[in-house]
């Protein structure tokens, strides 16, 4: 029978370890972290009108859609042309659909 046991030094050092590898992962930028799609019954989702597909609109809840408007051609929306859904600066740890909309929408400059 082998005498296995951890001593004191070794014990602080693998505590020491693993705390700074804790921090360590908040220094992953944003973009490394895994973006989750955002879901119309997210709190701050309802809160700003958002919905998957801006041809269901509600036209007399939302006074200020007009019709063409869509995530895919706002200045919050940062997903690649022709992409099914991008990022959002509205919604920093979801992606939308690029043919999403919310209360928020901003044309993108020409």
């Amino acid at each position: 029978m082998s005498d296995e046991r951890l001593s004191r030094r070794r014990l602080l050092q693998s505590a020491l370890v693993g705390f700074a590898a804790v921090p360590a992962a908040a220094l992953l930028p944003r973009e490394a972290r895994a973006a989750t799609p955002l879901s119309e019954s997210d709190p701050a989702a309802k809160s700003l009108g958002y919905v998957t597909d801006a041809r269901k609109v509600v036209a007399a809840t939302n006074p200020t859609f007009k019709p063409g408007q869509s995530c895919a051609n706002c200045i919050q929306y940062g997903g690649a042309a022709g992409a099914a859904e991008g990022k959002c600066t509205i919604f920093p740890n979801h992606t939308v659909k690029a043919a999403g909309w919310c209360k928020v929408w901003v044309p993108k400059p020409a």
